[in-house]
Formats: C-alpha cells, structure tokens, sequence
C-alpha cells in the first residue's frame, strides 16, 4: 500500500500545478503526470517566427498586494510574481456594441466612468456595481475579507441568470447590453448563467487587471519551481491511462507506456468525463458515470493569432470586446452567414510597457460540430479542406475587426488559427469546451461536480469543480487541498497569511 504522504496529481494546468505547490509545502510527497511535452495546460504560451502567443490565461485580475489572487499565490509559495503589466486603470476592457465603445474603469471609478454614457442611468450602474461587490464578498473564498461566507446569498444568485438581474436592476436595454459585454470570459448564456458567476469573474478584474509579460507560461514555471523546491516532480510525456482502486481507495495511477505511480492520495486536473473513464473497478455508480459523462459544457472557439508587422500597431492596453449588433447575448448560436457575431480582441505583453504591440489574437465562438469531420486527424496533418476552412474563417473574423479598427489588416504580417479540434486535443476537453462544464440556472446541481468523490482519497481540481479561471481554480484547489489531513484549517491559514 502506498505512503498515505504521497499524492499524484493528473495534469499539469492551473488546477494541478496549483494544488501540488500547496501539498508540497505541507509535506505531501507530489508527483504530477502530465500527458503532453511541456506543462501548463491553458498556461501554456507558443511561439512562431519571434512572436509569442497565449492559449488561455490572457489576463488576471486581483493581483496586487493584499488582494485575493496575491493572497493566494502568496500560500502556494510563489512569493516572486512574474513581472506584470497593469491595464488601463480607466478602461481596462471596452466593450463596442455596433461601433460605440464603454470602458470598464477598475474600483469605484466604474461608476462614474460608465455613468459618463449614461447619464440618466447613473443611479442603475451603481446599484449593479454594489451588488457585484456585495455578492463577490459574500463569499468567503472569493473575497478572503468575512470569517465566513453568506450562503443564502450566493444561493440566490446561482439560481438567477445574469440578465434576469439585470433586468431587475435597469430598464436601459443598451445598459444592459454594455454591462453583460465580457460575457466571452465566462461564456455567458441568456437564461442560463448564474448572476454569482458573473459577480466573481467582474469583481475579480474590477479590483486590478494585469497581463504577464512574457507570457502566463511564466506562473506555470513558478508553480513548478514550488513543486520541485519542496521535494516534488514533475514528470511529462505520461498520459495517464488508469487509476486502479482496492475497493475502498484508490492505490496507484497507470499511464499508457506502462508505468505505475503508487498514490496515497490522487488529484485529478482532467475533465471529469475523461477520468471516470480511467477509474477500474465499481468503487463509481453507473448513475454518477452517467451523470458525469452527459455533463453540459461550455461552447468553444476559433482562434486568430496576429504577427504584426513591426512598428505598425500601438500596443493597446486594454481588452476589447466587439459586436456587430445591439446586444452581446447569443452569440454563440450563429448561423454560418452570421459569424462572427462578436469576438474578444487582446495584445500579448512581449515587454513591460511596450509602445508597439509584436502580437495579439481574437478569439469567437465556434461549436464543434464545424470541425468534428476532421476528428481523429493530427495536428498538421489535416488536409486542405482544413486548411481552407480556417483560412476562410480567418480571413471573416479579420474583416469584422477592421470594421472596428481600420487599417488592421495592412499591420497584418501573418497569422495562425486554431480551432475547437485544436482546443479538445490539447486539453482533452469533449468538444473543446472553453471554461468545461457550464454553470447552469436550469440544471442546478445536476449540472455542478464536486472536489469530492466516493473515493475517499480521489479529489478533482481544475475549471470544472468550482470555476474556471485563475480565481475560480485556485479557489477550487484550496477546497480540495482542505480535504488533506494537515489542512483542516486552511481558509484561516489563507485569511491570517500563515504558510
């Protein structure tokens, strides 16, 4: 029987990377598996001709002293932050709805910013501003400010869509627009998305908003640095290919090559579908493997990456979120001569304040089912149909941004794609899900995974548990590494700045 210290961690994203930094550090003997060459996940970073590229992680929020993010890299022992580049503090993303441009401003200038647009609506912004605030510190581990949380009013947002409370708090249709505008970070349904995840993610930005220069591959290092400084490793090129079980734990991990990890403990970063497929034995029941692999998840997306030429393009130093139409809502329900209907617009920090951006990508929805002919093929070696089909797309999604940004196509010096097949192949995620398994008002709980498994030692970290980005994924490492023994108290240990 394996050393109940031991703990094996499948997959190296945030989710793995983060909780194996915390273990480590509590003494926990940790070894990550990661089925790819180079670790990360959607922290990973790509390079082409000198040009740096992101994959997922485009930019954080809550990062400075004392704020939560800090605070809780700070416990997983990343005590050096990777050089950021802060955004505009008075418009950190900007929201363009048929040409006409609103900036988020981050704190409280956010109301007077906005309300600059909306004059006769200033009262309505403020009221939306509170109650974000109200509803992203009644969460204990969202915010890190209360002992303890206030559930009755997370309940009740998780059961209210974004819009219908946003209905609730303005009778402005443009209004209402502007604020649901950066739905893209969270894949925002009309109807379906809770208000509670649309309070974190905005409240979490609107307290500060950074891009990592050089890339976000650069906290993927960090963490790793904390992992093998405490005794860990990290070993890559091991996809997992079964976790095996006594009956009542699980007792070692097994990947395709043949190797086998013994584990006292086992901590997934894989979508749950895919790992209850690993799991031998009767230890899961049919109905939770049912439940787990009919899981609704999130759309996903095409790519465009930019190689600017150089000189051509000022860096911007914001977020830009265009839409050909009034309203930022169903966008992810197209028709192919109405794609794109909108797309999110960022540069990549190559350097602490640039004057020229090198790089920058947009990325809009696209279900899978337009690439899932192509399922099976390797990367590169796809075909021209592919080919073509990317091109084309491409070659839309740019024309819809030089409306917007005239003169963008000459700056253009080359550029690459990727698609939904990319993303499932890469993340092994079913149908290449952008944040995995969506939140959703309609489905409740039937629709939510837990940390928790009936294996007692076999927890789940990573976007599908709690969240999906930076906060939502350390949050749910946190609630995961609470389970090991030694970490009973580690809410407090977070809020008291204790390690």
């Amino acid at each position: 029987m394996a050393d109940r210290g031991t703990c094996v961690i499948i997959g190296s994203g945030l989710g793995g990377l983060s909780a194996g930094a915390i273990l480590s550090r509590a003494g926990y003997r940790v070894t990550v598996l990661e089925k790819e060459p180079v670790i990360g996940g959607c922290l990973q970073c790509f390079t082409r001709r000198g040009a740096m590229f992101e994959t997922g992680m485009h930019f954080i929020g809550s990062a400075d002293p004392g704020q939560t993010l800090h605070r809780l890299l700070t416990f997983a022992g990343v005590d050096v932050m990777p050089q950021l580049q802060r955004l505009d503090r008075d418009g950190y993303n900007v929201i363009s709805l048929c040409g006409q441009r609103f900036p988020f401003a981050n704190g409280e200038a956010f109301v007077d910013t906005l309300g600059s647009y909306f004059p006769s609506n200033k009262d309505d912004i403020a009221r939306y501003y509170r109650l974000v605030k109200d509803v992203a510190r009644a969460s204990a581990l969202h915010s890190l400010d209360r002992a303890d949380g206030d559930m009755a009013m997370i309940t009740r947002y998780q059961l209210e869509p974004v819009d219908a409370v946003l209905d609730s708090l303005t009778s402005c249709e443009e209004l209402k627009g502007v604020l649901a505008g950066d739905l893209t970070l969270y894949a925002g349904q009309k109807g379906r998305t809770p208000f509670a995840l649309h309070a974190f993610i905005t409240d979490f930005y609107n307290e500060s908003a950074f891009r990592v220069v050089g890339g976000s591959s650069h906290i993927a290092a960090a963490f790793a640095g904390v992992i093998e400084a405490n005794g860990g490793r990290i070993v890559t090129c091991a996809e997992v290919a079964s976790v095996k079980t006594d009956g009542v734990r699980a007792t070692s991990v097994e990947t395709v090559d043949g190797r086998s990890f013994e584990a006292g403990y086992v901590v997934s970063d894989i979508h749950p579908s895919v790992l209850v497929g690993m799991i031998d034995g009767n230890m899961l029941r049919p109905a939770y493997r049912k439940r787990i692999s009919g899981l609704r998840n999130t759309p996903s997306c095409f790519t465009v990456y930019l190689k600017f030429r150089p000189g051509m393009v000022e860096y911007m130093n914001h977020n830009f979120f265009g839409y050909t139409r009034p309203t930022p809502w169903g966008c992810e329900d197209y028709t192919l001569s109405g794609w794109p209907g909108g797309y999110l617009y960022m540069h990549h920090a190559h350097a602490f304040e640039p004057r020229y951006a090198v790089s920058g990508q947009a990325i809009s929805y696209m279900d899978y089912s337009e690439v899932s002919q192509w399922e099976g093929t390797r990367v590169g070696r796809r075909g021209d149909g592919y080919r073509d089909f990317c091109r084309n797309r491409a070659e839309r999604l740019i024309d819809v941004m030089e409306r917007d940004m005239p003169g963008l196509r000459e700056s253009i010096e080359e550029y690459y794609t990727s698609t939904p097949l990319t993303y499932a192949c890469y993340t092994a995620t079913p149908g290449g899900s952008m944040y995995g398994v969506a939140k959703d008002v309609l489905l409740g709980s039937a629709n939510r995974v837990s940390h928790r498994t009936r294996i007692p030692n076999l927890f789940l970290v990573g976007q599908n548990t709690n969240s999906h980005g930076m906060l939502g994924v350390m949050v749910g490492s946190v609630l995961a590494c609470g389970e090991m023994p030694g970490y009973e108290d580690i809410l407090y240990r977070i809020k008291c700045g204790r390690t």
